[in-house]
């Protein structure tokens, strides 16, 4: 069954075109969606996708920072910009009271960048047939001139179009995506890390040290919580060793058959580093989670009990948060209903995204098949 709806806001459906290898999709989101596919169909591509926002809508606007360290403008574009001069997206958000929608659009250009061709939003209520008309804001721009109106000062614009633009903003740029697979001795995870940084966890876990010691000091419920569900996976742990020093944490923790030496993260494998980072963002309160969770191939270098009790933890936390998952792993689609699945294909370099409904394989589900042994039968398509 589908999660019990208590999200105050999310994602309804989202429209993009250009981006990659999505030259047009359109996607519509539940609490939970998990996109199953083949290597290069473009799953990932739908995660940086919604990278792209966060740093697009950040305080400071950062469009510009993100093109740069993804490649340039003319890589973002589906075959490039002679192919494609520009990037267009729209998504719809839906709340309590009704739905915002946000559009824009990116032309290419020289030196390999971006400008705003095309930004516009709108608010409509609930309780109205008709949808609202779009508020149209000036083009030409580098960097999303929504920030712009959110931050008016009173009396320069209506209030409700202030309004509506600080939610749409704050929302997506709330939108954190979740890597966790460099574990390398350089990797953010196996440094020290500024002991200020515990507002949220980082997408590449580099402040987990500093999270957890503000889990241990002011939430110890969830701290004992992560403890206790590592254990069940790796029963030497001990517990973390977390101090400041000079300002900063290391991540360290005990085997607790050996309690009188820590034991450092370069001496962690990969995989417990990733099952510590999993598990400690699957258990945070909610005042350090973000609205949507995106997850790309949570499951790599998990043993396979770690990636049943993370599907587990998924499908829990998808009750308050919207959660999106890029996988390759049978054994997590196995936790999720086919009401959840979307399965991503690439014909001709173009991806195409199609959700499952489980009534078209209910005797094969009758018949005790998973939505994994589905897949690998290619019985949902989305194989090589």
């Amino acid at each position: 069954m589908p999660p019990e709806n208590r999200l105050a806001a999310r994602i309804e459906q989202v429209r993009i075109q250009g981006f990659r290898s999505l030259a047009d999709v359109t996607l519509n989101l539940g609490n939970l969606g998990v996109v199953i596919g083949a290597n290069g169909s473009g799953k990932s591509n739908l995660i940086r996708f919604f990278d792209m926002l966060s740093w697009m809508l950040a305080s400071s606007g950062r469009l510009g920072e993100f093109v740069e360290r993804h490649g340039g403008a003319d890589d973002q574009l589906f075959g490039g910009n002679k192919r494609t001069p520009r990037l267009q997206a729209e998504i719809q958000l839906r709340t309590k009271t009704g739905r915002n929608d946000y559009r824009f659009s990116l032309a290419y250009a020289s030196p390999d960048r971006f400008f705003f061709s095309e930004e516009d939003f709108r608010y409509s209520r609930g309780d109205l047939n008709s949808e609202a008309e779009w508020i149209l804001l000036k083009g030409g721009h580098r960097e999303a001139e929504i920030l712009n109106l959110a931050q008016a000062p009173a009396g320069t614009a209506k209030p409700q179009n202030c309004k509506t633009a600080k939610m749409i903003i704050n929302f997506l740029r709330g939108c954190a995506t979740y890597q966790f697979h460099d574990t390398s001795p350089q990797s953010p995870m196996q440094q020290y890390w500024d002991s200020e940084d515990i507002n949220y966890l980082r997408g590449h876990g580099g402040n987990l040290a500093p999270v957890l010691l503000r889990l241990q000091n002011g939430f110890p419920r969830h701290y004992d919580m992560i403890s206790r569900q590592i254990q069940r996976l790796l029963p030497t742990f001990g517990g973390f060793e977390l101090q400041k020093t000079n300002g900063k944490v290391l991540l360290r923790w005990r085997n607790k058959y050996t309690p009188d030496k820590t034991i450092g993260a370069h001496l962690t494998s990969d995989g417990s580093l990733r099952l510590f980072a999993l598990i400690t963002l699957l258990n945070l309160p909610g005042e350090m989670l973000p609205d949507v969770i995106l997850l790309d191939e949570p499951e790599l270098g998990l043993h396979p009990a770690g990636i049943t009790l993370i599907s587990r933890m998924i499908l829990n936390l998808s009750h308050d948060r919207q959660i999106l998952v890029a996988t390759q792993s049978p054994l997590l689609v196995d936790a999720f209903s086919l009401d959840a699945i979307i399965v991503a294909e690439c014909p001709n370099g173009k991806t195409q995204f199609t959700h499952k409904a489980p009534q078209e394989y209910q005797q094969w589900l009758d018949d005790g098949f998973t939505a994994g042994e589905l897949w690998l039968k290619n019985v949902l398509g989305g194989r090589p």
